[in-house]
């Protein structure tokens, strides 16, 4: 695993071993994210998406706290997935950095409380499965327009978004702002430190 340019995000590119039969990796390793994080990954819960080519969705996050971070991998197709920072205070507001995800590299995500996470699919059938530290919980749950021209992320030229209503109908990153809905990254510093001193109860994944 390797930090990503956002603080509090990761990727990690898995040894891939392949032969005539098919091919295996580990695409999550409890030992090396503790050593990375400072804490275990809590599970909540798991998801799996599958999606049409062009089908954009995000930008989403959850309240914090707890918030919702998410460990995530594509097992079918290509997606775009991007990783946006909505933490209010961070030296790195307002970014995004994007990394492919798909069936042949397998390369996964992390990103932990406070941040956006949004993917496109590059390809028919792509399917993405996630394991999030906590579960849905719709009076948490919020989103910014994929399409905000602040943010300005270049989703690919020859595809043609297509976007959830409620995707569609979410505030711009000022908007959202401007009304409260962002969470600081004051608060998130302060979440990830209660995780690594054990204060946090939580269901774990563990080796």
């Amino acid at each position: 695993m390797r930090p990503l340019t956002i603080e509090g995000a990761w990727v990690d590119r898995p040894r891939v071993f392949a032969d005539r039969r098919g091919s295996f990796h580990e695409w999550f390793k409890a030992d090396r994210f503790r050593e990375l994080t400072g804490h275990p990954l809590r599970l909540e819960q798991a998801n799996c998406s599958r999606s049409g080519r062009g089908t954009l969705r995000g930008i989403h996050y959850a309240a914090v706290p707890p918030g919702q971070a998410k460990y995530v991998t594509c097992v079918g197709g290509a997606v775009l997935d991007v990783v946006v920072d909505l933490r209010t205070g961070s030296p790195t507001f307002g970014r995004w950095e994007a990394v492919r995800l798909d069936d042949r590299e397998h390369r996964a995500v992390y990103l932990s409380e406070g941040l956006g996470h949004a993917f496109m699919a590059l390809e028919r059938d792509s399917t993405v499965v996630y394991l999030c530290s906590e579960g849905y919980a719709p009076r948490r749950e919020f989103g910014i327009h994929p399409l905000d021209p602040q943010l300005a992320i270049p989703w690919p030229e020859d595809l043609v978004p297509e976007l959830s209503d409620k995707d569609a109908a979410a505030p711009t990153l000022a908007e959202a702002r401007a009304r409260g809905l962002l969470p600081s990254h004051a608060e998130c510093l302060a979440h990830r430190r209660a995780l690594r001193s054990g204060t946090e109860g939580a269901a774990c994944v563990s080796s």
